[in-house]
């Protein structure tokens, strides 16, 4: 544990900050899923029947996902090299400017085989944008909040995804009304905005006291990416078992679950994104709350009873939803979403930081964090493969599966906030006064 016991005087306002960016991203990241569910298969990939279409837009939503790993090493080198703000503020505009480009794109019918191409090229700049994007936000929090608050306040920054989920999902509600182009052109354009907002705010956001004193200390690692995955491989490797019971879980219970609600008629464009605005509404809530709760009790607990309900829970999410009553979809969707996903997230936020040593702790968390995410980038698309062989058991069954891997990786990965932790940080609580706040 280092920085201030107390946190810096800062803390709040980093975390904030951290989230805004997170608002953002998550706003421009989630909204090509949601437009790759319902709009670029005829956009984009028009000419073939509707599970082709889809498969090639989920694809393309793959191709974000593989390239975030690429963005993780590199942010993740470069917050340890030079610090954490610097990255925040590139991924920022990086997204954003890729975001904006994708409202603008010309459609299949436009210019043929370019579309669909530049499509994957802007989505490949997202994605390695995102991937850069998570490390120095969550570090920034974490490095700034105090030794027995660490889950309260990287809770903030992850309840800022649920928040983007909002956004976009509420845009999407709007514009679904404005025809087929318009309906998701407008959601990209108007993430400009958002950009502009988030750039003020993270511009004013202080560097990261840990890394001033790793940095002052001449301890700073000469190659981190190396070292990391020479010291501490084994901790990336379980990272990106929990990852996986999240991100790739969220891939089948929310990404792709659009797309069949609408593909078997269960739900029509409306109330998938009504029952999704609803879900992602509360987990702003539910993370904040999940993520608190692992100050109190630890972080592997938390996971461990997340991943076994999730595990449980695979075939009776699609019994539910395949009764077609919009009442038992929304509260499908709000389990899959505010429990078995957003708990999780409440715990990485603290917990991957905890597994890796201040001067290599962008670029371990960062890879264990994105690498994750090209299995649950091409989880859609595998889960559409799975749906035309073996109806929606084949989804199911895949959802209880990440589950199981999330389970396996908790109780193989150490408790770094125990009681024994908890105690030693009340005792430093105690004996420091409340005034050192740097």
């Amino acid at each position: 544990m280092r920085g201030p016991v107390h946190g810096t005087r800062d803390a709040k306002r980093v975390a904030v900050g951290s989230a805004v960016g997170a608002v953002i991203e998550t706003y421009d990241f989630i909204g090509f899923g949601t437009a790759a569910a319902l709009y670029f298969g005829t956009a984009f990939f028009p000419g073939a029947d509707p599970v082709t279409g889809t498969l090639a837009a989920f694809a393309t939503l793959g191709v974000g996902f593989a390239a975030r790993p690429i963005g993780g090493i590199i942010g993740g080198h470069l917050g340890d090299k030079l610090g954490r703000k610097p990255v925040l503020v590139a991924s920022l505009i990086l997204m954003g400017l890729a975001t904006f480009a994708i409202g603008l794109l010309p459609t299949y019918s436009q210019v043929g085989l370019l579309a669909p191409a530049l499509l994957v090229f802007v989505r490949i700049v997202q994605g390695f944008a995102f991937g850069a994007e998570w490390g120095g936000a969550i570090l920034m929090s974490y490095e700034h909040a105090p030794w027995k608050a660490k889950g309260k306040y990287t809770g903030i920054v992850q309840a800022g995804f649920p928040v983007g989920l909002l956004l976009a999902n509420l845009v999407f509600l709007v514009s679904v009304h404005l025809g087929s182009s318009l309906a998701w052109r407008i959601p990209f354009l108007a993430s400009i905005v958002l950009v502009a907002v988030g750039l003020i705010i993270r511009s004013k956001v202080p560097e990261s006291p840990v890394f001033e004193d790793v940095r002052d200390s001449g301890t700073i690692a000469k190659a981190p990416i190396v070292e990391v995955l020479k010291t501490d491989w084994r901790n990336i490797v379980r990272g990106i078992g929990l990852r996986i019971a999240e991100t790739a879980g969220y891939a089948v219970s929310v990404t792709y679950m659009i797309s069949y609600l609408n593909s078997q008629h269960l739900a029509d464009k409306t109330q998938t994104l009504i029952a999704l605005s609803i879900a992602s509404a509360i987990g702003i809530f539910a993370t904040s709350a999940w993520a608190r709760l692992t100050d109190r009790i630890g972080r592997r607990p938390l996971y461990v009873w997340s991943c076994a309900f999730a595990l449980l829970f695979g075939i009776p999410m699609f019994l539910l939803v395949n009764t077609g009553l919009f009442i038992f979809i929304i509260a499908t969707i709000v389990i899959s979403y505010a429990v078995c996903q957003n708990s999780l997230a409440g715990a990485q936020g603290a917990w991957f930081p905890e597994l890796f040593q201040a001067k290599t702790r962008a670029s371990g968390a960062s890879l264990a964090y994105q690498i994750s995410a090209m299995v649950s980038g091409f989880t859609p698309f595998i889960t559409t493969l799975l749906f035309v062989s073996f109806g929606w058991m084949g989804p199911a069954l895949l959802f209880s599966v990440y589950a199981a891997i999330g389970l396996w990786a908790a109780v193989a990965t150490r408790e770094t906030w125990g009681k024994r932790e908890r105690g030693l940080a009340d005792e430093a609580t105690k004996s420091t006064p409340q005034s050192v706040i740097v």
